[in-house]
């Protein structure tokens, strides 16, 4: 982990004459806090009723109740319902980490994403400074009039508020949906990598290095090549001649040193396995999925289209042509039609039980509800729908024991000794009670012997 002490670039923390730090200001603790958005909501009765509104909804976290809700049909004032510190629903899921609940609001009519509460948080602010990574991904791939750089009454934004809380994964997932990195504060007129210095986070500041210098994810780009560059080099130097000098200190090195976790290399072997992983080229997501975007990959600082954006720009006959498909074990890229999860699983098998999983229900929730028809894939995993029945018979047969093989004796080198402590030891015990019992024996014959003599 980085410290002032041994990187100049991170600076040395949070000065102790600033006034904002020092909480001469009445909002300074509110700033700094990780968990500073909001008064916490205290937990309601429900007396096991079902809400009945869109807000109670979002509130208990019930989305079988919002699902009812939304499909009896709502009303623009039923949705823009306030509390008193004048969030909605939304921002209410968003603050708690509801991800279900920000799941079923996507589709409601008249929902407000860019709407700010008395403090001027919108719901992607609230979800960035409280660190719900899911939520935040929600938001920014499903809402596709979200607002990146909307300001609250301090003049900070979601991304200044992420690296402020020290929320990494956010605060990556902003920048790469087109968040403004140099974007400041209205204030004091600082940016995200300023605060996050004063704050004293310097994971956010090593992680926004890491993004500047490598700002592009290249192996989302079909052009992309799957190669090491520095594999031939580094095969080169370990193949090559090496002195005597270089091969004693290897040995040296290889023998009495310590080797201690430390963070993969830029660049290094690791690195390259993660993004050969993750690349188009990878056989993992070929077989998954197939971008919409292949000449444009995410990139810090550009804006990234949601996914109602995509299917308007994107013909229904494009996407259907550019779908995945498992059937059979085998992997299409063009289908003609893709049917919904239940019909699938029910032409498979008629068992309920087995057609009513885990998997085959998340499937279903996937390709009915979040994802269009069109652009829903069935799984890989189980491509029917249905986890298949497995019997699993105990053989008749003993499993057979493998017979140890003799390690042949190889002469002129040493051998570990044979340590015969207790076979020694029971040796002993036996010769003793073999002893005794001849002694015993003994003394029967004299005991014998001279009853006879005094007889006679």
């Amino acid at each position: 982990m980085a410290t002032a002490a041994n990187d100049a670039h991170l600076g040395s923390g949070p000065d102790e004459d600033d006034e904002s730090l020092l909480g001469s200001e009445s909002d300074s603790d509110s700033i700094l806090s990780d968990d500073s958005m909001l008064p916490d909501y205290p937990p309601e009765e429900t007396d096991g009723q079902a809400a009945s509104t869109l807000y109670r909804a979002c509130l208990l976290n019930e989305s079988i109740s919002l699902k009812r809700v939304l499909e009896r049909g709502v009303t623009k004032e039923e949705v823009t319902e306030l509390d008193i510190n004048g969030m909605n629903g939304l921002m209410v899921a968003c603050c708690k980490g509801f991800v279900d609940i920000v799941y079923g609001l996507h589709t409601c009519p008249f929902i407000e994403i860019n709407h700010q509460d008395n403090e001027g948080n919108t719901a992607l602010m609230i979800a960035s400074q409280a660190g719900h990574v899911n939520t935040v991904m929600y938001l920014l791939n499903y809402y596709p009039d979200i607002d990146t750089e909307i300001k609250d009454c301090r003049g900070f934004t979601a991304l200044i508020k992420a690296a402020m809380t020290g929320r990494n994964d956010v605060m990556a997932a902003l920048l790469m949906a087109g968040a403004h990195i140099h974007a400041v504060d209205s204030t004091k007129g600082k940016c995200a990598r300023d605060w996050a210095l004063k704050t004293g986070r310097y994971e956010t500041l090593l992680r926004l290095r890491r993004l500047t210098k490598r700002p592009k994810a290249e192996q989302c780009c079909e052009s992309y090549v799957p190669e090491w560059p520095e594999l031939q080099e580094r095969i080169a130097k370990a193949t090559g001649d090496k002195s005597a000098r270089e091969k004693i200190t290897q040995r040296i090195k290889s023998t009495f040193g310590f080797r201690f976790p430390r963070d993969p290399e830029d660049n290094g072997a690791l690195d390259h396995m993660v993004r050969i992983t993750t690349s188009v080229h990878s056989p993992l997501i070929s077989t998954g999925c197939r971008p919409l975007c292949p000449t444009s990959p995410p990139e810090v600082g550009k804006r990234r289209m949601a996914v109602p954006e995509l299917m308007k720009k994107h013909p229904a006959k494009d996407l259907e042509g550019s779908a995945v498909c498992h059937s059979n074990g085998s992997v299409a890229h063009s289908i003609p039609m893709i049917q919904s999860a239940e019909c699938n699983s029910i032409t498979c098998c008629a068992e309920t039980e087995r057609r009513g999983s885990i998997i085959s229900l998340a499937s279903t929730k996937v390709t009915t509800g979040f994802i269009s028809r069109s652009m829903a894939r069935r799984n890989s995993v189980f491509p029917s729908g249905c986890i298949p029945k497995i019997d699993v018979i105990r053989p008749s047969n003993p499993t057979p024991k493998k017979e140890k093989k003799k390690k042949k004796k190889t002469k002129g080198f040493l051998e570990l000794p044979k340590w015969r402590y207790k076979e020694i030891k029971d040796e002993k015990k036996k010769e003793k009670k073999k002893a005794e019992k001849e002694n015993a024996e003994k003394e029967k014959k004299r005991e014998k012997d001279n009853k006879k003599v005094k007889n006679e």
